[in-house]
This record gives structure tokens, sequence and C-alpha cells, in this order.
């Protein structure tokens, strides 16, 4: 059977997903925060195996418009819940309203939970009450201007819980945004690269993992593993493939600096936590300290900025460190993520280029310097 698949994504990212489901081999349509793909059962599981900067893969049950609750319980109610449900299974279901007539979000949900109810029990000859004692399979019906969505979550945590993370700092980066902030570099696995600010490691791990052919979520689990209708014998082939994919031969120059020797040794267990420990060198340094003899290097920074940590006078002065220490390598590129929108002004030289992102719900900007070229 093949399902219409939806990979949601951060803002300012879905580009990067919609990227990563081509070069798999999908066809994909690129919307606001998320690709849509199409797929069957092993897809299923390879997309949430593999996608580095998705947060969730969701199956669309079902598209309509609807401007009154009975519309939208009989046309909940027409859409094939059998294929995925049985009589027992628990189906939570969440929900949104964006610019739509049907804008109560409790109303909608319960409305909606009621339908596949009735579809259920209609099918199986049930009366009273389900029993939903059995797998979960968690529902969002998500309506924006009177167009209703109706998802099942496949993924369970977010993708970006990735299962190595022992130990985090004050205000973590999110895996996946930080593969995202990786692939948005012109990083090769034969070039230098450093994250003068790696905080718990995060950044320089996603590298690795990324310079080995690590599949992200090798590590951890999903929700539809629970699933009667996904294979067992399926999630093994998967992970076994993957696992003959991985090039843990090649050799890595990563590095991740902190001015915090706490940060270096959290970073150090959830490096060895992902099996990385050799390829990733962790050592104390301050920002103003970077020096380096090579050449056509990345650095990656995620700073600590005045709204996320600490107060503003210090991360400006951490910027003007950043100008003076970067700036003399000149083959070497440098992307910074910060929320400080003045962020050049005090670094002391204007971006090649600035991308949005949202680091959760906050606006950043992704400062670019585009080393001299080969």
């Amino acid at each position: 059977m093949e399902y219409n698949l939806i990979a949601t994504a951060a803002s300012g990212i879905e580009a990067l997903v919609g990227k990563e489901l081509k070069s798999m081999g999908y066809q994909v349509e690129v919307e606001n925060g998320r690709a849509r793909f199409k797929g069957g059962k092993e897809d299923i599981a390879k997309t949430n195996l593999w996608l580095r900067t998705a947060d969730r893969v969701k199956i669309v049950v079902g598209e309509f418009t609807a401007k009154t609750f009975d519309d939208l319980f009989e046309q909940t109610k027409a859409l094939p819940w059998d294929e995925y449900l049985s009589m027992d299974s628990a189906f939570p279901v969440s929900g949104k309203s964006i610019e739509s007539v049907l804008f109560s979000v409790p109303n909608v949900q319960r409305i909606v939970d009621k339908a596949i109810a009735e579809k259920i029990k209609d099918v199986y000859h049930r009366r009273g009450m389900l029993p939903e004692t059995g797998a979960k399979f968690p529902i969002e019906v998500a309506i924006r201007k009177d167009k209703v969505l109706l998802t099942i979550d496949t993924t369970g945590d977010s993708l970006f819980k990735r299962g190595y993370r022992v130990d985090k700092g004050g205000a973590p980066l999110k895996e996946n945004m930080a593969a995202a902030l990786v692939m948005l570099t012109t990083w090769r696995k034969d070039r230098p690269f450093v994250d003068p600010t790696c905080g718990s490691g995060t950044i320089p791990i996603e590298a690795a993992l990324i310079g080995h052919n690590i599949a992200p979520g090798f590590n951890r689990t999903f929700l539809c593993e629970e699933w009667d209708w996904m294979p067992k014998e399926l999630w093994q082939k998967v992970r076994q493939e993957a696992e003959e994919q991985a090039d843990y031969d090649i050799e890595l120059n990563i590095k991740g600096y902190d001015s915090d020797q706490r940060m270096i040794e959290i970073a150090k267990r959830n490096a060895m936590e992902a099996g990385l420990a050799h390829s990733i060198e962790f050592e104390q340094r301050e920002v103003a300290d970077f020096d380096t003899d090579e050449k056509f290097g990345i650095i990656v920074s995620n700073p600590p900025y005045g709204e996320r940590l600490g107060d503003e006078e210090e991360a400006y002065e951490l910027y003007r460190q950043m100008g003076k220490a970067f700036r003399p390598h000149e083959t070497w590129s440098k992307y910074i993520i910060t929320s400080d929108l003045d962020f050049e002004e005090h670094y002391g030289q204007r971006a090649t280029k600035k991308r949005k992102l949202y680091n959760g719900y906050l606006r950043t900007d992704y400062f670019q310097y585009w080393g001299k070229r080969k």
C-alpha cells in the first residue's frame, strides 16, 4: 500500500528536508513547515531512521474542506480509519485551527475523536466505549482557512531525540537544527570542521554522524514499531542496510571548543554515547584564542546570545572576539547563528549571506562568511 506522507520541519529548514528526501529518491513537494512525499511501509521506516533535519513523519489520512461541525464529523467518519486502527487502538487527538470558521480547537478535537470512534465501532460491530488499550496512533487535526488535514504520527518522540544526549547545557540546540546548520555549509568530509562554542557537543556530533554516513535514528525506536501492521523484519532490514551504509573508517578532522571545562566533559560523554568519541576532539579553549595553520576549514558556531543565556554586553564582547580571531583566516568559511540581528556590527564585518531560521519559537539569523576558494 502506498501512503501520502508528510515530513514536518521547523520554519526555515523545510527546503533542507525536501532536499534530503530527494536525495533518498522521493518526489517531493515542499510547503510551509513540511515536505510531502509518497511511500510504503518500508519508506516510513527508512525516513524515520534517516531524516536528519525533520521533526516527524506523518501519514495523511484525509484532506477536505469543512465549515460546519456536521461537515467535519461526516467527512472524518467517511475516511478509512480501519485501515490503520484496530478495535482496541488508542488514538489521542490533538488539534490546531488557523483563520478558519471552526476555530474552537477543543470542539474540533472532540468531533474528530467521536467520528473516528463511530467509524471503528461500525466496522467492528461494537457498542459502548472502545477499550483503547492497544498501540498508540496519535492523530492531529489541522485546519487552515477551512481546509482540514488529518494525520497519524509515526515517529513518537520528535526525530531530534537521537538518543545520544546523556546530558545538556543551559540552552541546548536541537539535534535536527544542529544537523541543518552543518548541512547549510560547504563542509566536505576531507576538510577541517570547528565549533568554537560547542556547549554539550551537538553540532560536532551531528557533523560526525554526517561524515560517517550514520543514520541519525540508529540508536532509538519509533512509535510505529509497535503497530501490528509494521512488520518487525522490515525494521531489521532497514537497520541492517543503514549499518552497511555507515563508513566508520573515514578519518574526520572535527574539533569542538568551549570556555567551560564542565561543558567539554558533557560533550565528551555525549560523543561517547553516540559512538563517536574517536571522531571528535574536544578541548577547553576561549573563542579569543582560536588559531589554526589549516586551510579551507569550516567554523559553525551557536554562541550564547542575550535572549538565550547571559547578558547582552557579554554576548557583544564575544562577537567582537570572534571577529578578531576568525577574520585573519581568509580561506575559512564561518557560519554563526544568533537572534541578535546587529551581530555584524559587533563582529566587524558584513556577512556574505544571511538565512532566517527559527530555533524553537525564536527568530534567528544564520550569518555566513564565505572563505576564499582554492
